[in-house]
């Protein structure tokens, strides 16, 4: 395997795949656990291979495997999180990229221009950061509901708060009626 993390386009064979491994250091783990906003980030691997597709484009197919650690949005207490998800991406060679202002965006996001180089920490970063819970929560964990009022007053509660649910209890009461 291979501990290159950026591969010149020429240098690539067109005849066998290209195999990775990448395994960050911890210092390269820290700094991406601070940039992302992580409490702790630790067994990064990023591993597969490069492809030729066709005679001008390349076809990435990897595996990224991450332990992150995050504070719960409902404890606030520490927990881990595993990743472990597929990376495709097809790097092509005469991608239309339009002139307008206001473009639709592709359906399929695996789909890169291709320069003249593929680098793989940018690639495994880019994947991560979009496996990242962005609001991570333990399981089993409940939020409960605070209920607060002054004496003699009935507190209002989430269900009061729901416009729609009364206004579906409103419309349930008057079918009731209507029918006696």
């Amino acid at each position: 395997m291979s501990q290159t993390t950026v591969f010149r386009v020429a240098d690539l064979s067109q005849n066998r795949p290209t195999s990775f491994d990448l395994r960050p250091e911890p210092e390269a783990l820290k700094a991406l656990a601070q940039e992302f906003g992580l409490e702790d980030l630790r067994k990064v691997r990023f591993h597969g291979e490069i492809n030729a597709h066709g005679k001008r484009d390349w076809h990435l197919k990897a595996t990224l495997g991450a332990t992150i650690g995050q504070i719960c949005v409902v404890t606030l207490d520490q927990m881990s999180t595993r990743i472990d998800t597929p990376v495709h991406r097809l790097f092509l060679r005469e991608l239309q990229t339009p002139d307008e202002e206001e473009i639709e965006m592709q359906e399929d996001d695996s789909i890169e221009p291709l320069g003249t180089e593929i680098d793989l920490e940018a690639l495994m970063a880019e994947a991560l950061a979009l496996e990242i819970p962005e609001f991570p929560r333990k399981k089993n964990a409940q939020l409960g509901e605070a209920v607060f009022a002054e004496p003699g007053i009935t507190p209002m509660r989430d269900e009061d708060t729901r416009p729609f649910a009364g206004l579906s209890a409103l419309k349930d009461a008057l079918k009731s009626a209507a029918k006696e």
